[in-house]
């Protein structure tokens, strides 16, 4: 046994995470052993397994060898290799794969059940036998490559002395297939070839359905991922420059990035004053201005001017790959549902082995024979196969997460469905999260030669009233004033010099409200006032909010007199000042009271609030800490992905609960009915596969569910 990882105190060193691909995860008590046996591998912290994705993300020192880990997944049975290309990985192997083996058992089913027909409509004698043969030879093959998926993890398993899923499913197709030929060969009157092939048939089917709905789920980031520039091209110190491929960018590179280019990797404008395309990273439709120091990210689409770009993050380390990282762990988590089909999944195997050992005894003792005694076992063995349950709660929270994705919502833990879900009280933030956090100023005083100006200081500073003033003019079409010797000085706003003349953007005095700036040019001087406008559907994400009996207020650290002005606007009750510290007493308060609270927050101040919430959800252009303490993210201008995330997630419960009691209705039917012997193996293969089959069907369901509710 490997001895215990040394764990370290909080701080001591930086941790680091790999990531692998592990495709012989095929229920809940693999997670349950790697997560549980992995951090006893020295250097080992944590590991977390996807099952939906059939990824584990491992956390541990970065002394370890990624290859120490590959060996240590090997050793508790499972084959897994590392996730280098691509942050989402590829599944179109295991696709590829099941596919063919669903093709081949599709068509090995179809023509042996044809000569069953044959049988039970009363073939006898010889053209019994020589159908029994036909059968043989059809379902041989079939059943050698079909059943390779499970015969290579039954396999592993009982190599490394442990037992999942698949080890009873191959027991029942091998002993059926035996009987089967033992039949044939002797002249007997059943064969149960149909029942293996079927077996087999469906059971493919179901996980190649299970594959499709991971790789839909994921394909809305596989497209962002799609739209990333492949190259860029690299300025030498020479000034001349040489395409290179996206993956052998490295940081500190300097980039030149053309007129209608995306961008390939992450980094700072260095050179340069243009428009960029972010709709796919924000879902904010219109061009964001950038100029010197200004921070852009791969996938953005240069609209204007050539850029040079300092690169900061490449590769894996991008902010899309790190959306993608996300995603790709949302699906799978260690909530209350999966818990239950965890210990059920370690239950499984013992118990369905020991049934259908008792099942055989049984029968021998009641003098049925050997022959019936093992037919009515294989029966039991296969119908008791958990699948349905194994997939109760994965496919539901994968099917729920790709609908919210599509809508442009990104849940970073499926157990954040069940949290959101139980929610019955809702705080927003007011600046960023029930506004957009962009203050828009207005130009309309300012004539041609001011709005020049004023745009050749703006776009020298990343102050958020200096950024939405330039990202107005330009979307005006002014061209910025050739403003030179430009200062700033942090709290009193720029200086320059335009034509001689001493220009600025200042702060203006104290009698003013605070979202303005007092432009001058020489002599003259003119104030640009603000507005940060509501998110144009908030009113109406209240109103759907009231119908799910939510009840929401305001918990915002702004100023008592703009709080109450948006709180007027939506007719919600409002605490504004509120220090962290304060929204932290009020979440508390909340809680002691039996409530279970959901926080929307995007600013810094609220990283705790969010942390502490029964749930939580960030905008798309929160802090990073906010975006990493919440457990959802949406995107774009409009506030309703909170109010479907709630619908949604309630409408998950509902599923996964329903998943649950159909499984464990069909558990309570088909076993006694099987180890009474009413069961044939064929009957039996048929209502396992159809019970997996009804609970993926039932999740899918939720694919429709993110629709917008009426206000």
């Amino acid at each position: 046994m490997n001895a215990p990882a040394v764990l370290h105190a909080p701080g001591d060193h930086a941790l680091t995470t790999s990531r692998f691909t592990v495709p012989g995860m095929r229920c809940a008590g693999c997670i349950a052993k790697i997560e549980r046996e992995l951090p006893k591998t020295p250097g080992v912290h944590a590991a977390r397994a996807n099952f939906s994705a059939k990824r584990v993300a491992i956390t541990h020192d970065p002394a370890v060898d990624e290859a120490v880990l590959e060996q240590a997944l090997q050793t508790l049975g499972f084959e897994a290799q590392r996730v280098v290309d691509n942050p989402l990985g590829s599944d179109a192997k295991e696709r590829k794969q099941l596919t063919r083996a669903l093709g081949v058992a599709g068509f090995g089913m179809m023509n042996v059940m044809l000569l069953s027909v044959s049988i039970w409509s009363g073939a006898d004698g010889a053209t019994k036998q020589l159908f029994h043969w036909l059968s043989a030879l059809i379902a041989l093959p079939v059943i050698a490559y079909a059943g390779r998926p499970f015969f290579a993890s039954a396999w592993m398993a009982l190599r490394h002395r442990r037992t999942n899923m698949d080890v009873p499913i191959s027991i029942g197709v091998i002993l059926a297939t035996s009987l089967s030929i033992y039949e044939t060969l002797t002249g007997g009157d059943h064969a149960y070839f149909e029942s293996a092939v079927m077996l087999l048939f469906f059971l493919l089917a179901g996980r190649a359905l299970d594959a499709e709905m991971r790789t839909r789920t994921r394909a809305g980031i596989g497209a962002l991922l799609g739209r990333m520039g492949k190259s860029a091209s690299v300025i030498g110190a020479d000034g001349t420059t040489r395409r290179v491929l996206a993956e052998a960018l490295e940081p500190g590179m300097l980039v030149l990035v053309a007129a209608g280019e995306a961008l390939a990797a992450d980094g700072v404008v260095e050179h340069g004053a243009s428009t960029l395309d972010n709709a796919m990273l924000t879902g904010e439709s219109l061009p964001e201005a950038v100029s010197v120091g200004s921070l852009v990210h791969a996938g953005a689409i240069n609209l204007g001017a050539p850029l040079h770009v300092r690169l900061s993050h490449v590769a894996e380390d991008t902010a899309l790959a790190e959306i993608a990282r996300l995603m790709d762990e949302a699906g799978q988590s260690r909530s209350t549902y999966v818990r239950i089909a965890d210990r059920a999944s370690r239950l499984y195997a013992p118990v369905v082995h020991t049934l259908a050992a008792l099942a055989f005894i049984g029968w021998m003792i009641a003098g049925a024979g050997w022959h019936q005694s093992l037919v009515i076992a294989i029966a039991a063995l296969i119908i008791t196969c958990p699948c349905a349950m194994g997939l109760a709660v994965p496919s539901a929270q994968v099917v729920a997460s790709g609908a919210l994705l599509k809508r442009g919502l990104l849940v970073k833990d499926g157990s954040a469905l069940e949290r959101l879900a139980e929610c019955d009280i809702a705080l927003f933030d007011k600046t960023g999260t029930l506004t957009l956090g962009e203050p828009r100023p207005d130009i309309a005083a300012l004539d041609a030669e001011a709005r020049a100006v004023a745009l050749g200081l703006a776009q020298a500073s990343r102050h958020p009233l200096s950024k939405g003033l330039a990202a107005s003019l330009l979307r005006a079409g002014v061209e910025p004033a050739a403003v030179t010797n430009i200062r700033e000085v942090s709290g009193e706003g720029l200086t320059g010099t335009w034509r001689g003349l001493r220009v600025a953007l200042e702060r203006p005095d104290s009698a003013t409200t605070a979202l303005a700036t007092r432009l001058t040019i020489g002599d003259e001087s003119q104030l640009i006032s603000f507005t940060d406008p509501l998110r144009a559907d908030a009113a109406e994400t209240f109103r759907a909010l009231g119908q799910w009996q939510i009840s929401a207020s305001i918990l915002s650290g702004d100023r008592a007199a703009l709080v109450a002005e948006v709180a007027a606007q939506l007719g919600l009750a409002a605490e504004a000042e509120a220090s962290p510290q304060a929204k932290l007493a009020a979440l508390e308060a909340l809680k002691a009271a039996g409530h279970r609270p959901l926080m929307v927050g995007d600013g810094l101040n609220d990283g705790p609030a969010l942390a502490a919430a029964h749930a939580s959800i960030a905008p798309g252009t929160a802090s990073d800490a906010s975006q990493q303490a919440a457990d959802a993210v949406f995107i774009g201008e409009k506030l309703m992905p909170v109010a479907v995330a709630i619908r949604v997630a309630r409408r998950t419960m509902q599923i996964v609960r329903e998943n649950f009691a159909f499984s464990i209705l069909y558990n309570l039917l088909a076993v006694p009915l099987a180890l009474f012997g009413y069961v044939t193996p064929l009957i039996a293969a048929i209502a396992m596969s159809l019970s997996s089959l009804v609970v993926v069907a039932n999740s899918l369901r939720l694919a429709s569910s993110a629709k917008e509710p009426r206000a």
